[in-house]
Formats: C-alpha cells, sequence, structure tokens
C-alpha cells in the first residue's frame, strides 16, 4: 500500500472521481442514484469541497489515477444542521480490501477534528459489511435503519445510520 497517496482533491482529479462513483451507479445499490454522470454533472458537487472546513474531499491516488475518495458534505440545507455532516468513501473496485478505505477516514477526520463539526454521519445501504465494520471501526454506533427506502436492480433496498461525535 505504499505505493497508494492519500491528499485533498484537485479539479484535475474530477474525472477520475467520477468513474470511481459511476461504477457504484450502474452496477451496485450502495448508491441510489440510477442514472451514470459526465464530468460536467459532477462538477457542482466537486465545487462544494474545500481544503478547510466542514466539507472536505481527500483522494487516494495510485500510479497517478484517483483509485478512491472520502468526503464530508452538508447533512441537509437546513441551518441548525451545519454542525452536522455526512461522510462516505467510494473505492475503486480494484482497489477494495487494501486499507484505503481506512487510510482516507484518516485523513478526513484527522482534518475535521480542528472544524467546528459536532456529529459525523453516515449511511450504508444494507448489505453491506465491509462498509458496516469500516464505520464501526472509526467510532460510528447504529441508530437506526431506513426499511425499503430506495428502489434499484429489481428491488427495495434497507439504509442502516450510523453517528459519530467528534
Amino acid at each position: 500500500m505504499a505505493d497508494v497517496s492519500i491528499r485533498h482533491a484537485v479539479a484535475a482529479d474530477l474525472a477520475d472521481l467520477t468513474e470511481v462513483y459511476n461504477h457504484y451507479v450502474r452496477e451496485t445499490p450502495i448508491t441510489f442514484d440510477i442514472e451514470p454522470f459526465d464530468v460536467e454533472q459532477r462538477r457542482p458537487w466537486f465545487e462544494g469541497f474545500a481544503e478547510t472546513g466542514r466539507h472536505q474531499l481527500f483522494v487516494a491516488e495510485r500510479e497517478q489515477r484517483v483509485i478512491g475518495y472520502a468526503c464530508s458534505h452538508r447533512f441537509r440545507q437546513k441551518p441548525a444542521y451545519d454542525s452536522s455532516v455526512e461522510t462516505t468513501v467510494y473505492l475503486a473496485p480494484d482497489a477494495l480490501g487494501e486499507g484505503i478505505g481506512a487510510r482516507l477516514y484518516v485523513a478526513l477526520f484527522d482534518a475535521l477534528a480542528e472544524e467546528p463539526v459536532h456529529r459525523a454521519l453516515a449511511g450504508t445501504t444494507l448489505p453491506n459489511p465491509a462498509s458496516v465494520a469500516l464505520h464501526r471501526r472509526f467510532g460510528f454506533t447504529p441508530v437506526g435503519t431506513f426499511l425499503e427506502v430506495g428502489w434499484k436492480l429489481g428491488r427495495h433496498w434497507d439504509v442502516q445510520w450510523f453517528e459519530r461525535p467528534m
């Protein structure tokens, strides 16, 4: 894993970020988006991040290719939620099982430790034992499961929600 570097995302990463995400859009229920994005459609999402503050985006890079990312973004639009962030991790299929998601979360949570964040929240489509294990490893506790809230790939899916004090 020494050949993997973790850093803040830059605009040049957007194509690779889109490719990583679109795998999950096309192939899995992990995201409830159902149509793949092109790079320009993903640009507004990307522009919501900065190198400081509550909303940050880190990438894992190997051989000049982004193979995963972790981010914190706004949980809900209402101002009273501003001290909470939703976090997520996505990895390219060829980067799974190498501990890269954990390295990304370390970078993200280290950066957020200096920011005015009170709670980190995460939703995981079930079943997803790897995501559940990753979130538990980082101190997230389950707070509830929404049953059959998403329809994708011909069936309904449950989403388990986790929270972590910051």
